[in-house]
């Protein structure tokens, strides 16, 4: 049985468990009700996570029926409006899962993310350093990436390496995070640490353009022609006509 098929069978057995028992009806009850609106909650996160952002929005809108304040049901309908890209209504329901629970993180991660992509920096920068205050957050090395990418869209350039860099200590098994140190380490000359970070971003990720021309770069300053034109040739087939490949082009 799956998930989303456990998940929908606890809600049947939950809703029709009056009719079998002859108890009162769990619906007329508080706890009931909450027990509803979570398992509500979770179907809908799981069509999320599989996609299926339409499926998704009616057991959320059931959810918000029980609870119309519930902060998870909110935090996940934004999530659906952001995947369906309805930035309007994403940011209402990111904005009223963070009236019930201000502080926690991993709205504040998603609601950064949303808004960096929407190109709001400041305000992305703002929401991620008050997830990043959480020390006990789980997934805190991805929040400290994400400064780092947000610094860098601010022009703090600096800043952007500690954050990379503390990201990193909390976790070395990030390949945005290793490739953007590889880069600024390339760009500050250190080409030592740039090999070293490139070296461990290939091991985890596949090649990106960016990660091809950065690979061609540090393959001609170590003289390895043969592998400065391994790289060079992927990047000309993978990625032709990206901006890395035309800056390929100018070098060569």
């Amino acid at each position: 049985m799956t998930l989303r098929a456990a998940l929908l069978y606890s809600l049947i057995s939950l809703l029709v468990g009056c009719v079998s028992s002859g108890n009162v009806d769990p619906m007329k009850t508080e706890q009931g009700r909450a027990e509803a609106r979570d398992a509500y909650v979770q179907l809908g996160i799981g069509y999320l996570q599989q996609g299926a952002t339409e499926r998704a929005k009616g057991p959320l809108k059931k959810a918000l029926q029980l609870d119309p304040a519930n902060a998870d049901a909110h935090a996940a309908l934004a999530l659906v409006f952001q995947a369906e890209m309805e930035p309007k209504l994403a940011d209402q329901h990111f904005r009223q899962a963070l009236s019930q629970r201000s502080q926690d993180p991993r709205f504040l991660n998603n609601y950064g993310s949303f808004l960096f992509e929407q190109k709001r920096y400041e305000d992305a920068y703002e929401r991620y350093q008050q997830a990043a205050a959480d020390t006990l957050y789980q997934d805190r090395s991805r929040v400290f990436e994400n400064l780092g990418m947000t610094a860098l869209k601010l022009d703090q350039r600096d800043k952007a390496k500690q954050y990379f860099e503390h990201s990193l200590r909390l976790n070395k098994q990030q390949p945005r995070g290793l490739l953007e140190m590889a880069v600024l380490s390339f760009e500050d000359h250190d080409y030592v640490p740039a090999q070293e970070y490139y070296e461990d971003y290939s091991q985890l990720a596949g090649q990106t353009a960016r990660s091809l021309l950065l690979g061609t770069r540090l393959a001609t300053i170590y003289d390895d022609r043969n592998k400065a034109a391994s790289l060079g040739l992927q990047l000309r087939r993978l990625y032709p006509g990206t901006p890395e490949h035309q800056q390929y082009q100018v070098e060569q």
